[in-house]
This record gives C-alpha cells, sequence and structure tokens, in this order.
C-alpha cells in the first residue's frame, strides 16, 4: 500500500469519480491512475469503486470505509509536513479559509492586510460557500480554517471557537417613511416587503424568529448572499433592507441610503473560527486567529484544543464573555 494510492482514491471520490478531473488536478495520466487503484484494490481484496464498464459508477460499502480512512492518513500526513515547515521557516507556508460572502467582503479585509504585512511569504487562500459547504472543506482538509455563524450542527467534527458578535440593520432609500418613525418595531418594518439574505446565511435564522415570537408574517420579496446585491434591489425599491450591520459603508451607501439600528429588535449572531480537530497549529495560524478575534490568543486556542470538548462545553467556556462586537 502506497501513499501515492491513496491520494488517489482520495481524490477520484472528491472529483466525483471522475478519473480524468482528477489525473488533471494531479498532473498525472488517467491510466497511471486507474493502475494504481486496481493495484490497491487487488492487494486489499476489495473493490473500493464500482463499474460500469471502464466507468466508477459508485463508491462500494467497503470503499467508504477505506476512504474516509485514507483521508486521515493523508491530513496526518500533512501535519508531518507542517510540523517540518515550522521548525524550518516559521514565516513561510499557506493559509486556506473557508467562510461566507459577508465575512470575506466586510469583516476580513483589514485581518488580512495586517496579517499580509506581518508574514508577506504566507500565501493565502479565500474560499466562499454556504456553511454546509465551508463545513465540509474545513472536515476534508481542503481549507485550515472555517469562519461561520449560521448552521454550526454542520460543524460537529471541529473545534469552532465564539469570535465575535453582530446585529443586523435596516436598509432604505432616502425618504422612505421608516426614517420619520422615533423607534422602529418589528411591526413597522413587516408592513413592507421585505430584501435580506437566503436562509441559512448571515444569521437569516435570528432574524426569522424575531419576526415568528411576535406572531408577525413577513413577505420577503427577495433574497441574495450578498449584502452588495441587497442594497442593490433596495435602490431599485424592491423592498426594505435587512443585512448584517458590518454591510452598510457609510462613505459609499449613505448617499442614497439610510442605515437604520436594528439592534433593538433582533438578537446579537455570534461568528465562530474554526478548524480541524488534531490539526498542527503553525505560529501563523495563531496570529490570524488572535488577529480575527483578539480575545482568543494562542494560550486560550491551545487550552481548548488540549481539553478536546464538543462545541457546546466550548461555547459555555466563553459563555458570560463580552465578545468584540461589530
Amino acid at each position: 500500500m502506497k501513499l501515492q494510492q491513496l491520494r488517489y482514491i482520495w481524490e477520484v471520490a472528491h472529483h466525483e469519480l471522475n478519473v480524468s478531473q482528477t489525473a488533471n488536478a494531479l498532473f498525472t495520466s488517467q491510466p497511471g491512475i486507474s493502475k494504481q487503484i486496481r493495484l490497491l484494490e487487488d492487494e486489499l481484496g476489495v473493490e473500493i469503486f464500482a463499474r460500469n464498464g471502464k466507468h466508477l459508477s459508485r463508491v462500494t460499502p467497503a470503499g467508504q470505509a477505506i476512504i474516509k480512512l485514507a483521508g486521515e492518513v493523508l491530513r496526518q500526513t500533512e501535519s508531518i509536513r507542517q510540523v517540518a515547515l515550522e521548525f524550518s521557516d516559521e514565516a513561510k507556508g499557506s493559509l486556506s479559509v473557508a467562510t461566507t460572502h459577508t465575512q470575506a467582503r466586510y469583516r476580513l479585509p483589514p485581518i488580512i492586510s495586517t496579517f499580509r504585512k506581518r508574514f508577506p511569504d504566507v500565501g493565502l487562500h479565500m474560499h466562499q460557500g454556504t456553511p454546509q459547504q465551508i463545513a465540509e472543506m474545513a472536515a476534508d482538509g481542503t481549507v485550515d480554517f472555517a469562519i461561520a455563524t449560521e448552521a454550526l450542527e454542520h460543524f460537529s467534527d471541529l473545534v469552532m471557537l465564539p469570535a465575535y458578535q453582530w446585529n443586523r440593520c435596516i436598509v432604505v432609500p432616502k425618504g422612505h417613511p421608516l426614517t420619520q418613525l422615533p423607534t422602529l418595531t418589528l411591526e413597522d418594518i413587516s408592513a413592507y416587503p421585505i430584501v435580506t439574505y437566503v436562509f441559512g446565511f448571515t444569521g437569516r435564522s435570528k432574524l426569522d424568529e424575531a419576526f415568528s415570537q411576535q406572531g408577525l408574517g413577513v413577505n420577503v420579496v427577495f433574497t441574495a448572499t450578498d449584502a452588495d446585491v441587497i442594497k442593490t434591489y433596495v435602490r431599485l425599491g424592491l423592498g426594505v433592507g435587512i443585512i448584517a450591520q458590518m454591510a452598510f459603508e457609510p462613505d459609499r451607501d449613505s448617499t442614497d441610503l439610510v442605515c437604520l439600528d436594528a439592534s433593538h429588535l433582533f438578537e446579537p449572531s455570534v461568528t465562530h473560527i474554526g478548524f480541524r480537530r488534531g490539526t498542527f497549529m503553525r505560529g501563523f495560524m495563531f496570529d490570524f486567529i488572535k488577529h480575527f478575534a483578539p480575545h482568543l490568543t494562542r494560550s486560550v486556542v491551545e487550552s481548548v484544543i488540549n481539553r478536546g470538548d464538543a462545541r457546546a462545553e466550548v461555547d459555555h467556556l466563553f459563555k458570560g464573555q463580552d465578545l468584540p462586537r461589530f
């Protein structure tokens, strides 16, 4: 059994069983991959992939278990490589982050800028996706860090640390009737069509809960994953926008939009940063976490790693702590 063979079956499984695409991704030949997979199956005495003629059709039950273990072996191999890099050149390497558009567009730019100045020889790679996609990328080793607010049940295999809390604002065109009210209520907002995030993104569940608890129905006429898109359609008069407070940029948006505080109407949401259990954390990775969430110092993160607690227990450790607000 060779490490290369484990790499091949792992990659084929994650390229929708397309050997040709896998070969292109690994800069090798399709026949070479197929031969090595056959050799591994012969050695193990089981089929990892079922076949329809010359094409792979599905992963067998034995193959599912083998591929899962292969992924663990490959991740441990990568950890060994990272240990060597940390001791040979602690300021060189790469860092991959998976997150949503809102985090990538509004929260991370100053963090990335500071990090780049401190570690110019560390390559940064940003991946955007749904909370489930983000969790999967972190769990299978595609990225080092996952940053998310919603659907944390998908992140059970990761160490998820509370980073900061944030709330929402109401965005309307200048002159809108809501701007004339002394105090904004949920009932006031529900009288208008709503333009906001797709369910499962950027604290959308907190928004829906707030209206539901008041027994109010809302007419959501347009949803998007991108706050810039939401603001565009508010400008077109489609409805009242509800976005993350951090996504309203006064210098750019105040020319034709008004931001109304809504923090008294909705429970704050907490954004978490997480990584796979067993990940070897390089020095610059601790540094990135601390810049993203100053209370998550290296000693705090190492303490959580050493405890090995489930996420609910980790959250309990920070209960009552005044998280940064954005």
